[in-house]
Formats: structure tokens, sequence, C-alpha cells
């Protein structure tokens, strides 16, 4: 699965920061606004410690975690949704993700400017959530003004398209978000090809200085209003991060110890967004490498199979299965094997979090 992560907020929030400590790529991150206008893209690997107990066992040359794709997105404004700030193009390249992690400023620092000169999160978070509404509503309208005459009162199917979309409509106009209207699997399909961005699960990232994570104002302001509106957050001295990422292993683990923590708030906000999107993972293992590969909730063998390759999905037989528990009870495949624990699993079989898959195909 090619999960791709779209990482926004106001320009100079710390996003570029935050993005240069998750990928350890070096981009700009000056301040003043726009300095990211091209998306930058990096990759991320998922911190999976069952790949490391995998590999106690297999002793295998290379290991191959489960990645995602990080999309840094220029800083979006009031106004973006007309346009304004390059906002159109900034919109586009958020309708290609999976999902939306906003940065959000919880410091004051009077060398780092603030768009509107002032630190406010709350407003922060809800001209962001504006833009993304206005933009949704631009779509929907135009669409129902579009093909209203062409087909709507055509048949069944259109008629309730209508009334769903006139719904979402309303609800858009009251400020909520799609992803808060209850919508059910029907109706979520149905718009599906329509690309809205407030039915994307979002999680915010409230960046805080290194002593601001305890008796911060800004901070307690910011988690009330993420509870009320139902979008996990992750708190994350963005900076301290990103220094903490230019360190080697044994010069982390130190600087961590001393902070009192056994990771860094990056994997928190990895996890995160694989536990919003409801994600599994499930591992391809032999001498020559250990692969874990990302699928969403309620993938089916079959299905499994072509996220390594179509031809896999195309020929598939069947698959060998074994659980990672039992994977490192017996020691391997022999010894789940010699156990009678190795299952023979068909195409519509429901791949669990942590499977070891050996796939059987023939084309």
């Amino acid at each position: 699965m090619n999960l791709k992560c779209g990482l926004i907020g106001l320009p100079n929030v710390g996003k570029s920061t935050l993005f240069n400590a998750l990928t350890k790529l070096k981009i700009s991150a000056e301040n003043y606004p726009f300095c990211t206008i091209e998306p930058n893209i990096g990759i991320i690997e998922v911190p999976d410690k069952r790949l490391k107990h995998l590999n106690n066992i297999v002793k295998t040359k290379k290991i191959f975690p489960a990645i995602i794709k990080l999309v840094d997105i220029a800083g979006l404004v009031s106004g973006a949704s007309k346009g304004e700030g390059l906002g159109n193009k900034f919109l586009a390249h958020i309708r290609e993700t999976n999902i939306v992690i906003h940065v959000i400023r919880c410091f004051k620092d009077d060398k780092i400017t603030h768009i509107s000169g002032e630190i406010n999160p709350i407003h922060d978070a809800e001209v962001i959530q504006t833009e993304l509404i206005l933009s949704d509503l631009a779509i929907l309208e135009k669409y129902i003004d579009k093909e209203n005459k062409k087909f709507f009162l055509k048949n069944e199917h259109s008629i309730e398209l209508l009334k769903l979309l006139k719904r979402i409509i309303f609800n858009l106009n009251k400020s909520i978000p799609i992803r808060l209207m209850s919508l059910n699997n029907e109706e979520l399909m149905s718009i599906k090809f329509l690309n809205l961005l407030t039915i994307k699960p979002i999680i915010f990232v409230a960046n805080v200085k290194e002593n601001g994570f305890k008796n911060n104002l800004l901070l307690d302001q910011l988690k009330i209003y993420a509870h009320n509106q139902n979008i996990p957050i992750i708190i994350i001295c963005a900076k301290l991060e990103e220094e903490i990422s230019d360190l080697n292993n044994i010069d982390k683990k130190f600087f961590l110890d001393n902070l009192g923590l056994k990771e860094t708030k990056l994997n928190d906000l990895i996890r995160a967004s694989f536990s919003l999107l409801d994600l599994r993972t499930y591992f391809t293992v032999g001498k020559k490498e250990i692969r874990a590969w990302t699928i969403p909730n309620g993938t089916t063998a079959e299905q499994a199979a072509g996220i390594i390759h179509t031809d896999i999905k195309r020929g598939f037989i069947r698959a060998l299965t074994i659980s990672y528990k039992d994977f490192l009870l017996y020691k391997g495949e022999q010894g789940c094997k010699n156990a009678g624990k190795i299952r023979s699993e068909g195409k519509k079989y429901l791949v669990e979090d942590g499977d070891i898959l050996n796939f059987l195909f023939n084309i």
C-alpha cells in the first residue's frame, strides 16, 4: 500500500523542521512564509520491533520496514480556497494524501514571526479547517450545478446522491467536517470520486519548545479543542527532534536517556497515523530478506498478494500462513512446520496483523 501523509499548517509553525526530523533530509526551514512552494517528499521507515525479533531467528541479510511517504505541503493561509497564497495549488497536493498531519505552533518566540501577528493555536486550527471546508463546498456546489441537469433526476441512485450531497453541504455550512458526519460506508463510497478534503483523517501535532510539554496554556487550549473535534494530538518539539535525528545511535540513546525517554516522539506520530488509518502489517520472511508490508484492516490474502506484485495476485493459489506469535515460539518456519502451525489459506482469508505469509502462485 502506497501510504502518503500530508504535512500541513500555517507558515512558520515548524512543518519543515518536523519534516527534516522525520525524513532526515535537509530542506529549507527559513523564517518567512512559503519557503516551501513545491511539496518536499520523503520516505519514513515505520518502527516495528517485530522485525528485529524475526531476524534474531532467521539471520537474514536485509530488513525492509514498512514505509510512509511524507509530503511537506507549503504553508496554507486564510483565503487558500480562493487561491490566496498559492492556495489552490497547495490544496491540490492535500487531495493526493491518505491522512493529514496538521502542525500547530504552541510556543511564543519573538524571533519567529507568526503570519497573523499573535500565537493562538485554536485560531490557527480553525483557519486551516475553514479553508478545507470552503474548498469542499466549492467542489460540491460546482458538481451539483454541472451535473444536475444531466442526470440527477433520471434515476433513484441519482436522486439519493443529490440528497446526500445537499446534506453534506448543509453540515459543512455549519463548520462540521465530513469526517464528523457519521456517514455509513455506502455513503462514503458514493462520494469517494469527489476526493473531498474534510473526509480525510487528521492528526494534530502540537509543536512546543523543549520546556513546553507541561504548564503550557497554549497547549492546554489546543488539547481541549482537539478533544471536542475528536482529533488525536501528538506533542512534539520539532527543533529538538531535528537535533536528535542528526545523532548517531549511541549518542541518540544517551540523549534520550537523559530526557527519560525510550524513543523519540516521532515514533508516536508514525504509530498514530497507522492507527488512525486502521492499517495492518504482514511479513514475508526468507534467508535473503525480511520485509514488512502495509495493508488496510480487512485485506484478503489475494489482495495482500497484489501488494507485492499483480502477477502474484493474478496467479494466486494459496497463502502458507504462520502467526507472528507461533513463528517466535517455534523458532522459525521449520519449527512451525514440525508443530503443525503452518496454515494453508485461500483467497478470501482475512490477513491478521503480524502474519508471516508465503504466497504460492502460478502464471
